[in-house]
């Protein structure tokens, strides 16, 4: 039978006249993976700081098994500002002793990318102070991660991590025999990790078997039976359970996932999007142009991001965005959308941008812009207008969209000025919206908001009939509101990605590997290793010119995707050159990598 750990007992919590936590009653068990999932603000960060006893509860009782190692991960580190990296996460240990260990090695290349930290000057000799936010509580992530714990409390940890860090956490985390609660609204990380939800509501916990899929199944089937008022929610769980039906195989094949029950209450939802109808739509609204680059190249200061880049964004396009810090995506939106806003004055370093006559841009960044905090919710969307047209002759006015938004009637008065960072983002958002545009770029949306409010975005994107780009570290949020993924893998070429996020992780590791030195005993070589060396590179170079000129063929090819978007007979016909190209392309690259070894 398994130990517990943690245990709440009548657990109550009142902010003001608000009851977070209602007489509470749960429990930790050795083993257990939980995740906790509900609204900002609903007490799913109190919740866990009383579970780990940084906070008192005004009544109830919570009891932790003797001895309990336990570690924690709050949205506020508290790392020493004037201490190193080094002496933070490893402490007084010796060089041969922490990289003779290779637990410490995992944590540090996992989330740092190598053991020498190549994104600090000094790497592990780096002053704390200086850091920004994102880099400190990675450290203070490391930090924990590097430990012993029987239980691990993460409070949104896959915050400033990017895909591969989330991917790595997640099987880090999987492989660990310590016990986890951790608090995130990444719906995927949810899924690979958790075998137990927690949903806290009003001051409830609902208690669910499985991950994220299993939760939502379960909450579909629980509010089917109860027939609540609330008919709307029951319809948006019950269209996410039908994507996640649908979707991406290693999501429905969770042996706690009751497949036909299932099937059964979903078999009259219609799939999340009607593609041929958006793009119908959307041509209607753009025309055949919208982006065309024509041999472009990107630049932030001296560095060159994207060279020689000829690609087009079309009518109805919904593109997914990823790559690597630094690589360009935002440098790349940021050129598109300085074209679009000069009506196609302002150009890249070289190259062009071809804008299309029609183009209407909304833009959100990722900082939020800031408005007039005197403004009331309901008045800062107003300002933009008063209705808008969602296409398929959906209409909605300013306060309806705020309500699906999250902003209840009593909150649409709310001065912007006493409205979290969430509850910002979720405002512009909604106010980007209501502008009507035909293009929409969104980097990184999915910051600070919680998993209902990203459900209704979702939604609202589904029938958003216009061209799409974004980029995000939320892997289920790419692969729920867009049809294709491109990648910056850090060389300069922008590159389709048949099997979206997958491939990209997969690339990203087989570079890693090519770029891993080879250890100093082996150097040491004999005339004919060298002989095979020279050999090797003179192949090398032949393949990285046969990928080149693979590059240039999918270039055109998306651009003739573009031109017969609505031909559908002969898009299926470029796709399946498209296939065929990126099999080549994947050999290829497979043959590079041996003969890099070699070289």
């Amino acid at each position: 039978m398994a130990v517990n750990l943690v245990n709440l007992e009548a657990v109550g919590k009142v902010y003001g006249t608000r009851a977070l936590l209602d007489g509470v009653s749960l429990g930790v068990n050795e083993g257990d993976r939980i995740g906790v999932v509900g609204r900002n603000g609903d007490g799913k960060t109190t919740l866990i700081r009383i579970l780990a006893k940084l906070e008192h509860a005004d009544n109830g009782r919570v009891t932790h098994s003797g001895g309990l190692r336990l570690g924690v991960l709050t949205q506020h580190d508290s790392l020493d500002p004037a201490a190193t990296i080094r002496h933070e996460v490893i402490g007084d240990m010796a060089d041969h002793e922490w990289a003779g260990n290779a637990k410490i090695r995992d944590v540090l290349t996992g989330l740092f990318g190598d053991l020498h930290m190549p994104g600090f000057d000094k790497g592990l000799d780096t002053v704390i102070g200086p850091l920004s936010g994102g880099e400190r509580r990675r450290i203070a992530l490391a930090k924990l991660l590097i430990a012993e714990q029987d239980l691990i409390v993460l409070d949104e940890p896959t915050n400033h991590l990017d895909v591969e860090g989330i991917s790595w956490l997640a099987g880090h985390l999987r492989a660990r025999r310590s016990a986890l609660v951790v608090v995130t609204h990444d719906r995927w990380f949810l899924d690979q990790v958790c075998t137990r939800m927690w949903d806290v509501q009003r001051g409830a916990i609902h208690e669910y078997e499985g991950g994220y899929s299993d939760y939502v199944f379960a909450r579909a089937e629980r509010e089917r039976i109860a027939a609540t008022e609330e008919v709307k929610r029951q319809n948006l769980m019950r269209k996410e359970l039908a994507w996640l039906r649908r979707g991406a195989p290693a999501r429905t094949s969770k042996p706690r996932f009751r497949i036909e029950a299932a099937n059964e209450l979903i078999a009259d939802v219609p799939p999340p999007r009607d593609t041929a109808e958006l793009m119908k739509f959307a041509n209607s609204r753009l025309g055949r142009t919208v982006f065309e680059l024509e041999n472009v190249t990107v630049q932030a200061g001296p560095k060159q991001l994207l060279k020689h880049l000829t690609w087009q964004l079309g009518p109805g396009d919904r593109i997914g965005l990823v790559g690597v810090n630094g690589a360009g995506k935002t440098s790349l939106l940021r050129a598109l959308s300085e074209a679009a806003r000069t009506q196609g004055e302002a150009q890249p370093a070289a190259g062009k941008i071809v804008v299309g006559k029609t183009v209407k841009l909304a833009y959100l960044s990722q900082e939020v812009a800031e408005l007039d905090p005197s403004w009331r919710v309901l008045e800062a969307v107003q300002k933009v207008r008063d209705r808008v047209d969602l296409g398929k002759g959906r209409e909605m006015t300013a306060g309806q969209l705020c309500e699906k938004f999250g902003f209840t009637k009593e909150k649409q008065w709310t001065p912007v000025g006493d409205l979290s960072g969430g509850e910002r983002r979720r405002l512009q958002i909604l106010r980007l919206l209501m502008d009507e545009p035909n293009v929409l770029f969104l980097d990184e949306p999915t910051n600070d908001l919680d998993i209902q409010t990203l459900t209704q975005l979702e939604d609202l994107l589904d029938g958003w009939p216009g061209s799409l780009i974004v980029i995000s570290h939320d892997r289920y949020f790419i692969e729920r509101t867009t049809d294709r993924v491109f990648a910056l893998l850090g060389d300069a070429a922008l590159r389709m990605l048949p099997r979206g996020i997958d491939e990209y992780l997969e690339r990203r590791r087989q570079v890693v590997e090519a770029a891993t030195p080879v250890p100093a005993q082996q150097t040491a070589a004999p005339k004919k290793a060298a002989a095979v060396n020279r050999a090797a590179q003179k192949e090398l170079q032949k393949i990285e010119r046969q990928l080149d000129k693979i590059g240039e063929k999918e270039s055109k090819l998306h651009a003739q995707i573009a031109e017969h978007a609505t031909d559908f007979e002969k898009v299926a016909g470029l796709d399946a050159q498209l296939r065929e190209l990126s099999g080549e392309r994947d050999e290829l690259e497979m043959r590079w990598l041996e003969l890099a070894e070699d070289a």
